[in-house]
Formats: C-alpha cells, sequence, structure tokens
C-alpha cells in the first residue's frame, strides 16, 4: 500500500497540472503594403505591419505585439520570438532570401511576446543594452561590460521562455511566386506551400522577380493569455490549460 501511495504522488509530482490560460482566436486579412490591427485586451494591440520594401523591394508583414498607444521598435512579439536580425517565424515575408511561395509555405508559424508590461520594459532596456554592445556595466560604469553583457542576455532569455505564446496560420493568400531556385533552408517550406490555399497572381509586365511577392493574406491567430486576462467585448476569450 505505501509503494502504491508513493507512485502515485510521484507520478503526480512528475506531472503537475497545466497552468490555466485565456485563449483568444481571430482572424483578419491584409493586402502589400497595408496595416491590420485589433486590441487585445489589457492595453496589448496585436498588428499585421508591411515590411519595408528597402532596396531589395522586400514584400510581406511582420506580426506586432505593442501597448496602445505604441511604444514602437523593439516591441514584445519581436522581444520574444528568437533569434534576432535572423530568419523569424515572425517574418512574413521575402527576406533572407525566401520566395514568396516558401513564406506562405511555412504555415503554421508560432511566436512568443512578452505579456506584462513591467516585463516588456525591462526586456525593451536589456535588448538596447545588448544589441548597442554596451551592456550593463557600461550604463553603470562599474564592473566587467562582458560579464555584465552576459547577466543582460541570461536574463532576457529567462523572460522569453516564461513569455505567454501564439499561432499564426495563413488561411488563404495571393503571390506572385519567385523564379529563382529555393535556398538550402528553406527546402522544408517550398514543398508544402502547395498546402497553403493561394492563388498565382501574374507579374507586373509579365515579369517574374526572383523572390516574388506577397500579394494578399488572410489569417487566423490564436494566443494564450495568462488567466483572467480581460479582453475587449469584440473579443471572446476561453479559460482552458495553457499549451506545453
Amino acid at each position: 500500500m505505501a509503494l502504491l501511495v508513493f507512485s502515485t504522488l510521484a507520478s503526480g509530482a512528475a506531472h503537475p497540472p497545466k497552468a490555466a490560460c485565456t485563449r483568444v482566436v481571430f482572424e483578419g486579412e491584409v493586402s502589400a503594403g497595408g496595416y491590420w490591427t485589433g486590441p487585445r485586451g489589457e492595453g496589448w494591440v496585436f498588428r499585421v505591419v508591411p515590411i519595408p520594401p528597402l532596396q531589395a523591394a522586400y514584400s510581406g508583414w511582420d506580426l506586432v505585439v505593442d501597448r496602445q498607444p505604441p511604444e514602437g521598435f523593439p516591441d514584445a512579439l519581436l522581444l520574444a520570438t528568437l533569434p534576432y536580425n535572423s530568419i523569424n517565424e515572425r517574418e512574413i515575408g521575402t527576406t533572407f532570401g525566401l520566395r514568396a511561395q516558401d513564406a506562405i509555405g511555412w504555415n503554421p508559424r508560432s511566436f512568443r511576446f512578452i505579456a506584462s508590461p513591467g516585463d516588456f520594459q525591462e526586456a525593451r532596456q536589456l535588448f538596447r543594452l545588448i544589441t548597442a554592445n554596451t551592456g550593463l556595466a557600461s550604463a553603470t560604469g562599474t564592473g566587467d561590460p562582458k560579464q555584465s553583457d552576459r547577466q543582460a542576455t541570461a536574463r532576457l532569455l529567462e523572460m522569453v521562455k516564461h513569455a505567454a505564446t501564439g499561432e499564426f496560420r495563413i488561411v488563404d493568400a495571393h503571390i506572385v511566386p519567385g523564379v529563382a531556385d529555393p535556398a538550402q533552408y528553406a527546402q522544408t517550406w517550398a514543398a508544402p506551400s502547395s498546402r497553403t490555399p493561394h492563388t498565382i497572381e501574374e507579374a507586373p509586365g509579365g515579369k517574374s522577380g526572383v523572390l516574388g511577392a506577397l500579394k494578399w493574406m488572410r489569417f487566423a491567430v490564436t494566443l494564450w493569455l495568462p488567466a483572467g486576462w480581460v479582453v475587449p467585448a469584440s473579443v471572446h476569450g476561453q479559460r482552458m490549460a495553457c499549451p506545453d
């Protein structure tokens, strides 16, 4: 009997009850160069914003979670969705050598975002210190800058580990396919692109570009928010166990 009790307790300890979350699901659509925005409660806003074309004529959108009014770069989703300055699930676009068809083939996408205003401000400060390569010690004028950079990075990564989670799914899209061969690292998304519903549009002047272009998409987003989160009246929130 004692062994049975011990086994039961050990099993419970190994598999603690999952924390409760507020699950929110919403849909939207956006055209090339356009924005989509919607309040998610607690002073937070989810945005889909166009990627600046710059010299490479990029097309597509970035996913953003920010305060209202906006606090700007870096936003709460960028801070918690790694890696920085590299190909990333928060960016649906023809960047880092991805063709339009590769971008929609990477579907769905998972991301994280910092949901606490206090943690958001701390994470923004840490991010700026780290990316400026100054470190906390440089800001205070004491200690070893390299050691302080490591401490700042460790603190930021710890915040990322406990951040809220979300999923972005492309439901439909209009694209101009790129004519280049897929990059080696894009092979994973090149093949399944046909499984994402989409329409092929003709390139302007009949001349397709190397990477093509994203012209329009309809999407569905799921957010797993902290329990007790107060959502707007227009948003349906459902309390359930948080995902793994």
